[in-house]
């Protein structure tokens, strides 16, 4: 990646990580991954605030790109879009635990040769 790749993609993770970071965004995600596809009054109706504090965090989680929207007439769908968490789980958590599962395969490797000698 070059210098300003990076930069890009630094505030990319910055915006996802602060849009994680609030639990209130963190229960809309939850919700539009139990039923993708909501209007915003089905997404008030699951959390106890105002329509305008849930509007500001969709817009958040919109910024963030963990969420797409689509016009259907007047209504603006909120569907949710995984990507950006995969990406997390790729660059922050799966080469931790690969380290892991490569550990426990050692472990597993060398107590079969035990037994078998």
């Amino acid at each position: 990646m070059t210098r300003i790749q990076m930069v890009a993609y630094n505030i990319i993770m910055d915006k996802i990580f602060k849009a994680l970071a609030d639990s209130s965004r963190r229960q809309l995600l939850d919700q539009l991954f139990k039923n993708n596809g909501q209007t915003l009054s089905e997404l008030c109706d699951h959390l106890e605030m105002t329509r305008q504090s849930v509007t500001k965090h969709l817009v958040i989680l919109e910024e963030a790109n963990l969420i797409v929207v689509e016009w259907q007439g007047r209504n603006k769908i909120h569907y949710l879009n995984a990507a950006p968490i995969g990406e997390i789980y790729d660059r922050w958590i799966g080469k931790y635990e690969r380290h892991r599962i490569e550990a426990l395969r050692d472990l597993k490797n060398k107590l079969e040769e035990e037994r078998n000698d």
